[in-house]
């Protein structure tokens, strides 16, 4: 079963959508799973995973709400407040939702780059292992120093970097970026989401050529069993279509086993948000 393991709806706010800027026309309008259903079955794709794109637990309740109606959402990623002191009391609550299988918080957006460094994140951090839930790391490569003291600490909860930690694609930058990748994807309990890279690279005229050094990075270190597809769909089109953002992927592991295929196409995504 080929899985798309990071997608997004929503139900376009300009004020709650804020971060959709007016250089991102194309993506202020509501995306929702009627939309993406015939893409996934034009591009062979059986499920989706979908992730939070606002904070609050109101957009939890949304993605809920449409996995409900929607066989093909496979798992929900959400949002919490992870620094709240009724954090236990609230995964409590969550924990009933067959389909929600972890959080995620838009750490790209804060300032201090230690930010998963401090205290009540990180005790946040510890609930969820205690509760089973996974955690998506969205970072810059600035804040990787953080995230790596972060998963050294919980080794044995499960960690996913999403876009390859957005690196700077278009300017090609990758020394610094490619040596804390390398020492992120040492902790077995790390895996990475090939996601999310057109939007970090010259939306106008990229080609594959751009890609692939950042992606021999990642194959390298996380091997196949800890790496899975994304799509980053719907913010992806502001760089490519959802067949050409596949297609660089495609493209790269054309040379690689058919059980390797299998693992980056579903199995990875399957093992990871047990679905």
């Amino acid at each position: 079963m080929k899985i798309d393991a990071h997608q997004h709806f929503w139900k376009y706010n300009p004020e709650k959508h804020s971060w959709i800027s007016d250089d991102m026309k194309v993506i202020q309008k509501d995306f929702l799973p009627e939309d993406l259903k015939p893409i996934c079955k034009k591009e062979g794709i059986a499920g989706c995973v979908v992730v939070q794109a606002d904070q609050t637990e109101d957009e939890t309740n949304f993605l809920l709400d449409l996995a409900e109606k929607h066989d093909f959402i496979k798992a929900v990623v959400g949002w919490i407040d992870l620094r709240s002191p009724d954090l236990e009391e609230r995964l409590e609550h969550y924990r009933k939702y067959e389909k929600l299988k972890g959080f995620r918080h838009v750490v790209q957006d804060e300032p201090d780059v230690n930010f998963m460094k401090l205290a009540d994140f990180q005790k946040g951090i510890a609930s969820l292992e205690k509760y089973g839930f996974t955690y998506d790391i969205l970072i810059f490569p600035s804040q990787m120093e953080a995230a790596l003291a972060t998963v050294k600490k919980f080794p044995k909860q499960k960690f996913v970097i999403d876009h390859i930690a957005k690196p700077d694609i278009k300017n090609g930058k990758i020394d610094e970026w490619k040596e804390k990748m390398k020492t992120l994807a040492s902790h077995k309990n790390v895996y990475c989401k090939v996601s999310g890279m057109v939007t970090e690279a010259d939306l106008e005229k990229w080609e594959y050529s751009d890609f692939a050094p950042y992606l021999d990075v990642i194959f390298d270190g996380f091997g196949s069993e800890r790496i899975m597809f994304g799509s980053d769909w719907p913010v992806c089109l502001l760089g490519g279509s959802y067949s050409e953002v596949k297609g660089i992927l495609e493209n790269y592991i054309k040379p690689l086993s058919e059980r390797e295929k299998e693992d980056v196409w579903g199995r990875t995504a399957q093992n990871f948000y047990d679905v």
